[in-house]
């Protein structure tokens, strides 16, 4: 049952405008608007708010997420500005259903030391310098391949419909829980042999990234935040085993968002 509801607005004036509004319209139907032991975290803004969100909530597992678009695409942000009063009563009513969502888990070891990162979209991998990067690329103790190209872009199934798209990958849908492989600007010559297009990987596999001994620079970008990283000695990156639940209306449908998102 959701009683308790934090507002997480973007910094911007419309953002501010529509939280002031939901907040009184959901303090009248009874709500606490809280900052602490909420049940239910709505964003409002574009995309990055929604990220933004989740990662001041470190992922937390026990909180329902949604969002209000008063951004550009927002395609993770479900509710427009002029439904708040229909998802309120939806709300009241309970009639939504929970998307249990997979999220990406990540570890870097460089030297002698290791950090994790959790992202909901994407992570991309380059050289420091921006230089060609080299890559071994395995899948568990499988080798995929020898990378070299200008990156390599790893996508969970929410992130397929963002920067994984720019580069040719496949819309997957967001209740699977995968990561895809997506090669930035791939070199092939009789040199190198890289390949060309991306492959998905399911969720009980880890994807290990070694770069090359004179290629230890990295840049590591995870949802669009950079990380710099020297003598990187590996990546792993998998399905993490933490999930979030993402709060969607009755009427909610997949095939619509992409529909409506990118073709009409």
């Amino acid at each position: 049952m959701i009683k308790n509801i934090k507002i997480f607005p973007n910094n911007n004036e419309l953002s501010y405008k529509i939280s002031k509004e939901l907040t009184k319209k959901l303090i009248s139907k009874g709500y606490n608007i809280v900052e602490d032991n909420y049940d239910l975290a709505i964003a409002i803004g574009g995309d990055g708010s929604f990220l933004r969100m989740l990662k001041q909530n470190n992922y937390n597992s026990n909180i329902f997420y949604i969002g209000v678009n008063t951004g550009t695409l927002g395609f993770l942000q479900e509710i427009k500005p002029d439904e708040l009063d229909s998802f309120i009563i939806s709300l009241k009513d309970n009639k939504y259903k929970i998307d249990t969502v997979g999220i990406q888990e990540t570890r870097v070891y460089y030297n002698n030391d290791n950090s994790i990162f959790y992202s909901l979209n994407d992570i991309v991998v380059r050289d420091k310098d921006l230089n060609a990067t080299v890559l071994k690329i395995n899948i568990d103790d499988v080798n995929l391949e020898k990378f070299v190209g200008d990156g390599i872009l790893i996508s969970t199934s929410v992130g397929s419909t963002a920067y994984n798209l720019s580069y040719g990958g496949s819309i997957v849908f967001n209740t699977l829980h995968t990561l895809q492989i997506i090669p930035i600007g791939p070199i092939n010559s009789k040199v190198y042999k890289s390949l060309l297009n991306g492959i998905v990987i399911p969720e009980d596999k880890t994807i290990t990234i070694i770069p090359n001994k004179d290629k230890k620079n990295l840049i590591i970008t995870v949802d669009g935040v950079n990380n710099v990283y020297d003598n990187v000695e590996r990546i792993e990156t998998s399905v993490s085993k933490k999930r979030i639940k993402c709060l969607r209306m009755e009427n909610y449908n997949f095939i619509n968002i992409v529909n409506d998102k990118f073709l009409k």
